[in-house]
Formats: structure tokens, C-alpha cells, sequence
């Protein structure tokens, strides 16, 4: 039989009565957690088997929420699988309003009752941190969400410098200017991104950018049902978890450190199986030139004098320019013009040589 426990004596102001009040037992508390028993004592030789645990669920989000229940039976309106694509019916272009142009939020949502449930994705926002070299390694990632999550619509948040490189990314819907990173960023722009997001009804917000608790109440008040971030992996971390679903803590404070496998732990969530749809690994890096895009540049070469064939282009030049490859992780990637110099003429020495 279980022994019960008293009141402690640290909580006896707020009884206002005493005397009159009769002594309070608690069987069973889910407040005081009784200590567990220490493993019995080995001989020596003997090995302790320890059993791998998954990774818990926050407990600050519903510290009530034991998980999914085992016996759940999900009937044909919470199919297992993927989702379906959207079956939103197509605008009318014969009609010059439209079709169904209602604003967001007021107009009946088509979709399946299961989409909640199962936990479908139909619009999501990625908040990327860093320039070129940090937006173009996010690309895999950005294909495995299109493969998961058949139909959704992906929008990037991202720096001036690296919202360029989304014009080789034909899976992102829009691509806004607003950097993450810069700690105090203006009121102004601050509120009307705010205001952006909430306006579009994201199911699904990822940022690789290390939050603390200001990054993570920005995500929080994007309104979005899952949000999702790396942390600080220190002190700074504190309360960001309470606004966010799902956080992943770095092995150190630059993600650029781990070269192309820095989102593992993101992907890695992204690809988990889940009813009946299986593991979805990470698929390679690639990127679409648009017609139009190899257009501009062609109009460009020509109009500096340059053939095709006879040119070689050097990119990777130190500048101050918002397109620069600089990356985080390696402050050596750029070369100065001073090297790229001696670096052509050993090439044009070479290939002088070879056509004697």
C-alpha cells in the first residue's frame, strides 16, 4: 500500500484557514515524484543492459500529452500515407477576378478532414540563416519537404545575399529579403514580416538560425502550427523551448562548420517515418536555370567581349558585395584578386606551353 503524502509545509500560507480546514492527503500526486530505486548491485563480470530511448516530446507544450494512443483506430477519414495534393479547384481564366480569390482565412478550406491528424503540410516557411553558401547546402532539404509532402508550398525567409540564390530553386513559391541574423533588427520591418506571416497561414515554419527566446517568440507569433528551429547549444537557449515544437541542438555555434551535412539533424527529422509512409532520405543537390536567367547572362559575356569556349570565368573573388560566397564556416574560400591574378597566369602559362 502506497503511503500517503502530507502538504508540505512550504505551501501552508496558502491555506487561509487552518484550523477549520481538515488535513489534505494525496494518494497519488502528479506534482512530487517519489525517488526511484537504486539498480541492484552487480557482481563483477556481469554487464547492465541499458535500453536506448527515443527523444521525448517537449514537456512544456502539454505536460498532459502522453503521446499518440496504441489503441487508436483511424477509420477511412484519417488514411495512413501521404497526403493528397491540394484540391483546391484551379482560377478560371476566363473570369478577370478569379476564381475563389477569397482573402486567406475566410474562405472555407478544402481540404481533408485528416489534415490535422496526419499532420499535413500544405504551406510552409523556411527561415534561413547566413548567405549563398548556407541557402544553396538548405536546397536538399528544401526538395525532401516537396517529396514528404506532396503539393505543399515552399517559401523562403533569407538574407539579401542569399535570397538570390532561390532563382535556381524552382520548388520555392515566394522568397522574401528580411536577415534573421542582425540582432536588432528596425520596429517597422520587424512587425510588418510579422504581420506577412501570419497572413499566409503557415502549417509548418523551419529556421536554421540558432534561437534564443527572441528568435523563437518570432516564430511563435507567426502563428504557424509546428515550429521548428535549431537552439543556442548554451545558457542563451533558455525559454526558446517553450514557444517551439521541435528544437535541435548544434554540436557547436556555427552550423557552417559541418560543411554539406550541416542540417542533418533538421533533415533528418524532416525524412522520420510516420504512418505507413516510409523514411525519406535526403536527395542530392541540384539547381534549374531558368531560360530566361541563362538569357541575361549570355547578353552579358557578349556584351564584355567574351566567347564561349575561350573564357574561363573566375568566381570566388573577396569583395563587399551582397552576393559574396563568403561562408561562415570557412573564412578562407575567397581568394583576393591578387591571387586570382598569379592563379591566370599560370593557367594561360600553361596552356601557352601546351600549344607549343
Amino acid at each position: 500500500m502506497a503511503t500517503p503524502y502530507f502538504l508540505p509545509n512550504s505551501i501552508s500560507p496558502f491555506l487561509t484557514n487552518p484550523s477549520s480546514s481538515p488535513p489534505i492527503y494525496f494518494t497519488k500526486s502528479s506534482f512530487f515524484t517519489s525517488p526511484q530505486p537504486l539498480p541492484p548491485t552487480t557482481k563483477p563480470g556481469c554487464r547492465i543492459q541499458l535500453n536506448a530511448t527515443p527523444k521525448k516530446k517537449n514537456p512544456w507544450l502539454d505536460p498532459f500529452d502522453d503521446g499518440e494512443d496504441p489503441n487508436m483506430e483511424y477509420g477511412s477519414l484519417f488514411a495512413d500515407g501521404k497526403q493528397e495534393e491540394d484540391p483546391r479547384p484551379p482560377d478560371n481564366p476566363d473570369n478577370p477576378y478569379g476564381f475563389l480569390k477569397f482573402p486567406m482565412g475566410y474562405s472555407v478550406e478544402i481540404a481533408s478532414l485528416a489534415l490535422k491528424v496526419r499532420g499535413d503540410v500544405r504551406r510552409c516557411c523556411c527561415v534561413i540563416s547566413g548567405g549563398v553558401y548556407e541557402n544553396l547546402l538548405f536546397f536538399p532539404a528544401i526538395q525532401l519537404i516537396k517529396d514528404r509532402y506532396p503539393g505543399v508550398q515552399v517559401d523562403v525567409l533569407a538574407s539579401p545575399r542569399g535570397k538570390q540564390t532561390y532563382e535556381l530553386n524552382k520548388n520555392v513559391r515566394w522568397a522574401n529579403a528580411y536577415d534573421p541574423d542582425v540582432d536588432f533588427p528596425d520596429p517597422a520591418e520587424y512587425t510588418d514580416m510579422i504581420g506577412i506571416l501570419k497572413a499566409r497561414y503557415y502549417d509548418m515554419i523551419l529556421s536554421t538560425k540558432l534561437a534564443g527566446l527572441g528568435h523563437a517568440a518570432f516564430l511563435f507569433m507567426s502563428t504557424a502550427r509546428d515550429r521548428v528551429s535549431y537552439i543556442y547549444p548554451n545558457v542563451n537557449a533558455a525559454g526558446a523551448g517553450l514557444l517551439l515544437s521541435q528544437t535541435f541542438t548544434p554540436d557547436g555555434m556555427n552550423l557552417s562548420e559541418a560543411g554539406y551535412n550541416m542540417y542533418h539533424q533538421m533533415v533528418e527529422w524532416l525524412g522520420r517515418p510516420a504512418r505507413n509512409v516510409p523514411r525519406h532520405h535526403v536527395p542530392p543537390l541540384k539547381v534549374s536555370i531558368s531560360r530566361k536567367l541563362k538569357e541575361v547572362v549570355e547578353r552579358k559575356y557578349k556584351a564584355a567581349g567574351a566567347e564561349k569556349g575561350k573564357y574561363i570565368v573566375i568566381h570566388g573573388i573577396e569583395c563587399d558585395s551582397k552576393a559574396s560566397m563568403q561562408s561562415r564556416g570557412d573564412t578562407d574560400s575567397l581568394l583576393p584578386i591578387q591571387k586570382w591574378a598569379e592563379i591566370a597566369d599560370t593557367i594561360r602559362y600553361d596552356m601557352i606551353h601546351k600549344l607549343l
